[in-house]
């Protein structure tokens, strides 16, 4: 019978401890030693998690026998380094595709998928504008665009990064400004939610999330912006009555999503439309990522460890208040 190998997943791991688990290679880099000796650099994940894993020892026996998006079995220690957890591997084998659960090792939205498609195909079809509602439906009644935008990721890390993340990600935004319209009577509700629905479409082709979250070859020559409006053109291509300018108003949308030179967006954002939609998609990707950090990061305390997207290390607020509490009351008695 198949070994199946999980649990312990990555976000079971504790310092100072030995385990024996299966991890899919995310990242796998052979270098030298300082001796002129190979040593294994790999990064490792499950559904749970990613962790730095490095192999010092007997290197030249294993090296050959396992690439990137394999499944590998490791006999590992578990370390502290520079306040994140790190695996020291003393021994690895290839496991073959037969040997594992593919659900165990890629993370999947908690959220339930066709509830959400529901909820998106509702939202379309409330569309008043019928140019609008006509290219959404275009594009999302796509039977292959379809079945990509219910599995993709909506980031290789920064945020939402999990099979279902792009949905999930799209529809937060739709009810954030359903909330936010109610203070802004002047925004143009259907144009809104066709650049929320259609703005990070281009990730689909832009990931590849067939085991590991990675860039295809095409996504790092163009990224996302350029390859959903492909998609948009060869929409619009067959929609023969649309009007140019409101054409020119969704490439507007998209182009302009990330708000900042500096972030990637060739534009900043021009009309209050765009800048709702900057506005609440920045929003959503940072506090689903302080959401992410605060639930995963391995750092004991009050304080996680460094967040690199986010540029500081984040507070674990309710603990260190019931710690503070606590105190207060210690020091009362």
């Amino acid at each position: 019978m198949a070994e199946i190998l999980k649990p312990p997943f990555v976000a079971d791991l504790a310092p100072d401890t030995a385990v024996t688990a299966g991890f899919l290679v995310l990242r796998k880099e052979v270098r030298q030693k300082k001796d002129g000796d190979p040593y294994l650099s790999l990064t490792l994940g499950d559904r749970t998690g990613q962790i730095e894993a490095n192999m010092w020892d007997q290197v030249a026996a294993v090296q050959h026998s396992f690439a990137g998006d394999d499944f590998i079995k490791v006999k590992a220690q578990v370390a502290l380094y520079r306040d994140k957890l790190q695996l020291k591997i003393e021994r690895l084998r290839r496991l073959e595709e037969s040997d594992v659960v593919l659900g165990d090792y890629l993370p999947v939205t908690a959220g339930d998928v066709d509830a959400m498609w529901r909820e998106l195909e509702q939202r379309i079809a409330a569309i008043a504008n019928p140019h609008l509602r006509a290219l959404l439906e275009a594009v999302f009644g796509d039977p292959a665009i379809a079945a990509r935008f219910r599995r993709a990721p909506a980031a290789k890390t920064l945020h939402h990064a999990w099979i279902g993340g792009l949905l999930e990600h799209v529809m937060s935004l739709c009810r954030l400004a359903g909330l936010v319209m109610q203070n802004y009577a002047f925004v143009d509700a259907d144009l809104l939610y066709t650049g929320i629905l259609l703005h990070d479409l281009g990730k689909i082709e832009e990931l590849d999330y067939e085991r590991g979250f990675r860039y295809t070859t095409r996504g790092q020559l163009l990224g996302h912006m350029v390859l959903v409006l492909r998609i948009l053109h060869d929409k619009l291509a067959a929609l023969p009555d649309f009007p140019p300018a409101l054409a020119a108003l969704v490439e507007h949308l998209i182009v302009s999503h990330h708000g900042h030179y500096e972030f990637g967006s060739p534009k900043l954002p021009m009309f209050p439309e765009a800048m709702l939609l900057h506005q609440l998609d920045d929003m959503d990707s940072k506090m689903q990522a302080m959401h992410t950090q605060l639930l995963q990061d391995p750092v004991a305390g009050d304080w996680t460890g460094y967040n690199r997207s986010l540029d500081r290390p984040l507070l674990r607020a309710p603990q260190w208040l019931e710690e503070e509490r606590a105190r207060a009351e210690a020091a009362g008695r």
